[in-house]
């Protein structure tokens, strides 16, 4: 199985994957150190610290893409459902109401 070294932070580190997933591993890495400037001045040089501060940042940076709408549609999954929401809820409001005399 093939490895992969690559720095974040200074610091070496040695990652083993699949055959053919090297040149992956080391964009994935890349990440990382991208963002370390920033999470290692936030964590006052701690570089536990750190790494968990450029976690949390890929976890933002996921979660804003999973949340904005696909490429080419008119409206993302999360709106539709929100949209869908208050569409039974008015539906269920007219049901309740009183029928006009």
């Amino acid at each position: 199985m093939p490895s992969v070294t690559f720095e974040v932070g200074g610091r070496p580190h040695t990652v083993a994957c699949r055959a053919g997933e090297e040149s992956r591993v080391r964009m994935l890495a890349q990440m990382l150190e991208a963002r370390w400037p920033a999470a290692d001045r936030a964590a006052s040089g701690q570089p536990e610290r750190a790494m968990l501060f450029v976690a949390l940042m890929l976890a933002d940076a996921l979660e804003e893409a999973e949340s904005r709408p696909p490429v080419g549609a008119a409206i993302g999954e999360a709106a539709l459902d929100r949209l869908a929401d208050r569409l039974e809820k008015l539906a269920e409001a007219l049901e309740q109401a009183d029928p006009a005399p």
